[in-house]
């Protein structure tokens, strides 16, 4: 069993990269490498100086986080980072969520409302937000800590899209 030179995280002998931190391992040339396009020009020393916690950060920003975290699923220098690519993609879902309620939830309780009485589906609307964006916040502060936390269901199905991608 070899170990990463970077985080010391164990690899495997054929891994071309590490899991935890995506360090690029000495001495790998697997078929999987020399299959992989080339890098795009300049991505490698832009995204280079970003660090594991910084882009997982980025991906909870509230409403713009989405941006971030579909960089960091496309990009190479953090295709085995697989803890970055879990937030990235548990920050994705959040913002997927954000959206439901107010493309489908919003229209729907508008409709059920009928204008009798106080506008209840505000109220719905609002609470389902604000959890969202406690989320989102909760997040940034567990990921500035370097704790790892998983959501509520939506850590359990971003977890098991991020073992499907190593699988």
């Amino acid at each position: 069993m070899a170990f990463c030179p970077q985080c010391g995280n164990a690899v495997g002998d054929r891994d071309p990269y590490c899991a935890k931190c995506g360090a690029r391992q000495p001495g790998v040339h697997s078929a999987y490498a020399a299959a992989q396009p080339p890098p795009i020009p300049g991505a490698d020393e832009f995204l280079g100086g970003i660090s594991n916690r910084s882009a997982s950060l980025l991906c909870y920003i509230p409403m713009i986080g989405w941006i971030a975290a579909i960089v960091v699923l496309a990009s190479d220098h953090f295709r085995r980072a697989a803890q970055v690519r879990f937030h990235a993609i548990q920050g994705l879902y959040l913002f997927v969520g954000w959206l439901l309620v107010e493309w489908v939830v919003r229209p729907v309780l508008m409709i059920a409302d009928h204008g009798y009485g106080p506008s209840w589906y505000r109220l719905v609307r609002g609470a389902l937000q604000l959890s969202i964006f406690a989320a989102w916040i909760l997040m940034i502060v567990k990921v500035a800590q370097g704790e790892d936390y998983h959501l509520p269901i939506v850590g359990d199905l971003a977890e098991r899209s991020v073992s499907e991608q190593r699988g």
